[in-house]
């Protein structure tokens, strides 16, 4: 668990938070102890639970790889970015073309202080970090950060990972993700991973009242409500499927069962 270096003062040690919760199902080092009861409470209701966020995590590494290798991206913009966790989106993206320029956004404070593992860019590349909150996108959008390390007359893939789930109706992500997309040009892409209770839904309920019990409600999607992320995009194949079995290489899907993935992935092009 951390011992020194971050702003104290900005962080609720006392309160579970998303991203170290997250940490520490992985086998991170960066949570406190409530992260750690609430990640032990929640994977008591759903033993499943580790295995569905290392899924999510792996379809991330599969997706940036396929943007960089098979599309071409040498751009990208990754909100809720999380606690780094080595291979970084950078790292994936900058062993396939050195030159790729990665943006990351997150809020949180440790984040923010974990970020140099984040700035580690190649010599050829460049990142940056930008502290922002997703529901707030001209945060993002406005800063020097975005408008200085990406050329908007290039294709930028947008990354959206493991977060929506947390944004309420009231909030309206799909509408948060399409002006995050809208300066983008044509032939930039979006990468989403969108919780799902459809395949274990009395499981997955439980862990998410754990999530709401610590003042992180869930809004947890059906593959329609899915789809209405991709309106107006054109669908890489196979389309919106549960993470395991999008694009699987030799292990991402092996004895993996449909009902331990609460996680909707897919990979869409901006015409």
């Amino acid at each position: 668990m951390p011992e020194n270096g971050w702003p104290a003062d900005r962080i609720d040690t006392e309160s579970a938070h998303s991203a170290r919760i997250y940490d520490y199902i992985l086998g991170g080092k960066d949570y406190y102890p409530a992260d750690k009861e609430a990640g032990d409470a929640m994977a008591s209701e759903w033993p499943a639970l580790p295995i569905h966020m290392k899924a999510n995590r792996d379809w991330m590494n599969r997706a940036v790889a396929w943007l960089a290798k098979e599309a071409g991206v040498r751009q990208f913009l990754d909100i809720g970015t999380g606690i780094p966790t080595s291979p970084n989106l950078h790292e994936i993206v900058q062993s396939v073309a050195p030159e790729s320029r990665v943006v990351y956004v997150d809020n949180d404070p440790i984040v923010l202080t974990l970020s140099q593992g984040l700035l580690a860019s190649s010599p050829e590349g460049r990142t940056a970090y930008i502290e922002a909150d997703f529901q707030h996108p001209e945060a993002v959008l406005d800063s020097p950060e975005f408008r200085e390390t990406l050329d908007l007359d290039k294709p930028v893939a947008l990354t959206v990972i493991a977060i929506v789930h947390f944004v309420l109706d009231e909030d309206d992500a799909v509408g948060i993700v399409r002006r995050l997309l809208e300066p983008l040009p044509s032939g930039s892409y979006l990468a989403m991973s969108i919780g799902t209770a459809e395949f274990a839904p009395e499981d997955v309920g439980r862990v998410a009242r754990e999530y709401a019990a610590r003042n992180m409600p869930m809004r947890l999607r059906t593959i329609d409500e899915a789809d209405e992320f991709f309106e107006g995009l054109e669908l890489v194949e196979p389309g919106i499927v549960q993470v395991h079995k999008w694009h699987p290489d030799a292990t991402s899907g092996e004895g993996i069962r449909d009902e331990d993935i609460a996680m909707y992935g897919a990979v869409a092009r901006k015409p």
